[in-house]
């Protein structure tokens, strides 16, 4: 194994940071999608282990008008919105709701909602990942501070009843994309909403689930401010924690989630509206601080991004920090890990788990097609304990 010819760079330790093998440790390299580890690493820190995202709402007792305002709920999906849905109800006439399916219908017919108004400016709208594509990945999927089932929707043609489904039971497929659908010439498969049709679909969906439970929707969904001064707000909260966030964008490389929650450090750290700069600043403070480094490039947190470059021995003080969380990362045989792929970059990190119990963190950066990668991972194995 000899990475020292190659554009790359290796790094495996013992549990404690004692090197083993190294190879261009210092030298940077792009990281690929093992920057997740890094931004989840981050995420625990500065937002903390107990954190879950929030959303806030109100409905406006003169004009009815539902207001909803996002800070970057990057699992905001529709069985949750059904239950945010459901708590909105609950609390329109406080004491009047002792069962939900029972009580309600009883009241319900006095009771409406006129628009439903959407306040995204905890987010600036400035904000354009860089090394996002226009495909129909969900990895492409634009960022918001409310946004909803990772900003896609998946759907499938009935055979039975000649028309297209929604793809998931759980979510309904909304008229309003319909054409987008079409476009594809698909039977099956997912398309990824534009910025403006994502800005909406949270309302839409929210709509949706307000009349499957027999409230009235009478008027439009449109953005606007969230004017706290004309109601009580209420903050629902998620029922995921950070921990579950992160384990879900680690478990599918999501970058919509990465940088979402990217997004949310800054924002908590330097104030809204929430800038990818604000979010470099916090990971970077976090880093001096909590890691004794900041000479590192970052250009956001999914790794999307080739503009990211981080050194071997860099990720290894994460990994170090990240060992009590290595459950999270999937799991191979001994072997914790995220990998990361982009043209022409291959990576991998995580922590291989030793015949004495212990763990062995890792980091392997490959900056060329092809080379080397699947030897030196092998190799490794071959010298852990």
């Amino acid at each position: 194994m000899n990475a020292k010819n190659l554009n790359a760079g290796v790094v495996l330790a013992d549990d404690q940071g004692n090197i083993l093998y190294g190879q261009n440790r210092e030298k940077p390299f792009i990281p690929a999608s093992i920057l997740k580890i890094f931004t989840s690493l981050s995420a625990l820190n500065i937002l903390g282990p107990d954190f879950h995202f929030s959303t806030d709402y109100y409905v406006d007792p003169d004009s009815k008008n539902l207001y909803l305002k996002g800070f970057g709920d990057p699992l905001l999906i529709s069985e949750v919105i059904e239950t945010l849905c459901l708590e909105i109800i609950s609390k329109a006439k406080p004491g009047q709701i002792q069962d939900i399916d029972t009580d309600i219908a009883n009241y319900i017919n006095n009771y409406i909602v006129r628009d439903i108004i959407l306040d995204h400016t905890y987010f600036s709208d400035q904000i354009q990942v860089p090394g996002k594509g226009r495909s129909l990945n969900p990895y492409d999927a634009p960022v918001g501070a409310l946004s909803a089932n990772f900003n896609t929707i998946l759907f499938q043609w009935d055979k039975g009843k000649k028309r297209f489904a929604s793809g998931e039971s759980q979510t309904p497929l909304l008229p309003d994309f319909l054409g987008e659908i079409k476009k594809t010439g698909l039977k099956q498969g997912r398309i990824v909403l534009s910025k403006q049709q994502s800005l909406i679909y949270p309302g839409l969906l929210v709509k949706f689930f307000l009349e499957k439970n027999h409230i009235a929707v009478t008027g439009s969904v449109r953005l606007g401010k969230f004017e706290e001064e004309k109601g009580v707000k209420n903050t629902f909260f998620s029922p995921f924690d950070i921990k579950q966030v992160v384990q879900k964008l680690l478990k599918y490389s999501n970058n919509y989630m990465a940088n979402l929650v990217f997004l949310a450090m800054g924002a908590k750290t330097y104030g809204p509206p929430a800038t990818l700069e604000k979010g470099v600043k916090a990971v970077k403070m976090f880093s001096k601080q909590r890691l004794g480094f900041d000479d590192f490039v970052l250009a956001e947190g999914s790794g999307l991004s080739r503009s990211n470059r981080i050194s071997c021995d860099q990720m290894l003080k994460v990994l170090i920090e990240f060992m009590p969380f290595h459950g999270l990362l999937k799991k191979k045989d001994n072997d914790f890990f995220k990998t990361g792929t982009l043209s022409g970059i291959r990576t991998r990190a995580g922590y291989i788990f030793g015949k004495n119990g212990r763990l062995y963190p890792y980091v392997i950066m490959v900056n060329q097609k092809n080379k080397g990668y699947d030897a030196i991972l092998k190799n490794l194995i071959r010298l852990v304990p």
